[in-house]
């Protein structure tokens, strides 16, 4: 199914969703796939998973590069044009130990 589709969009939802969220992100960042990933973001549902994000990256747990790999939108509208002109970062599929 992730071959056929030309990006991705979360919906809120529990831990299956996330699963599934968190595996799309994480082949992007390994540049398995340049798709985008958008999340519908109603009644803020996403602003927790949204300031988690930014904490990892100020940790250092994720390259600030990285950040753009998702967006959140609270307007499907919005989502959609969103979807069809974001453009992810580039990815280097292999990072050496200095890179990690």
């Amino acid at each position: 199914m992730a071959e056929l589709a030309d990006a991705f969009i979360a919906l809120p939802g529990g831990f299956g969703t996330f699963e599934e969220l968190f595996e799309v992100i994480t082949w992007a960042q390994l540049g398995f796939h340049q798709k985008n990933i958008g999340l519908l973001n109603v009644d803020g549902y996403f602003d927790p998973l949204v300031t988690l994000v930014d904490h990892a990256i100020q940790s250092g747990f994720i390259k600030p590069a990285h950040r753009d790999l998702i967006f959140a939108e609270r307007d499907s509208t919005t989502l959609l044009d969103k979807l069809q002109t974001h453009r992810l970062p580039p990815v280097r599929r292999w990072l050496g130990p200095e890179e990690i």
